[in-house]
């Protein structure tokens, strides 16, 4: 099974993660609300199951969670994927979000993220806009995925942010489907 537990507990965050890539079950407590609502759509839209429970420090502030659980979703997607092996590596995704428009363009493969994104706006309720890039940094260099975002256009911090959420996942559902029982590099491995 494609599957991963991760249990990280630092003097910021105590995290216990599920990730089931050929699931659909969806359970999400991080104490932030915007954030909760954003991994469920992730979860949701990228076809796996995500169990997660986090307690952070959020007296300080949400940094420490965001980046936390990015940290520990990408330990989890690369244990999952394991060799990688018959994934279609690839995905791409645009997504429209009311006024919004998100793109992205992934291959799991190498850890880097290109950021193309300027907000309307700089916080959603009391949550940091700021901290979206944080969680997409720390996914894509603990999970070695290679992942281009951008948004296209908005007027709507919330909708934008939003709309990379679901284009990520869109992307990450094509990328880690089984297409086939061989390595999908030419120099045979990922």
């Amino acid at each position: 099974m494609r599957k991963a537990e991760i249990e990280r507990k630092t003097k910021e965050t105590d995290i216990k993660l599920t990730l089931n890539l050929d699931s659909t079950e969806v359970q999400i407590n991080t104490g932030i609300g915007f954030f909760d609502h954003m991994l469920t759509a992730f979860a949701f839209h990228g076809g796996f199951s995500l169990l997660l429970d986090v307690k952070g420090d959020l007296e300080v502030d949400a940094h420490h969670t965001v980046e936390d659980v990015g940290i520990c979703l990408g330990q989890a997607f690369k244990q999952a994927l394991s060799d990688k092996k018959g994934i279609e590596r690839f995905g791409e995704a645009f997504i429209p979000m009311d006024d919004a428009l998100a793109r992205c363009v992934l291959d799991i493969s190498r850890p880097y993220l290109n950021y193309d994104v300027i907000y309307s706006q700089e916080k959603c309720g009391d949550f940091e806009i700021c901290l979206v890039e944080e969680f997409f940094r720390a996914l894509c260099m603990n999970a070695e995925i290679t992942m281009h975002l951008a948004i296209l256009y908005g007027s709507n911090a919330h909708h934008e942010a939003e709309a990379l959420f679901k284009s990520s996942a869109r992307a990450l559902k094509q990328a880690i489907k089984i297409t086939s029982n061989k390595m999908n590099s030419s120099k045979g491995v990922l």
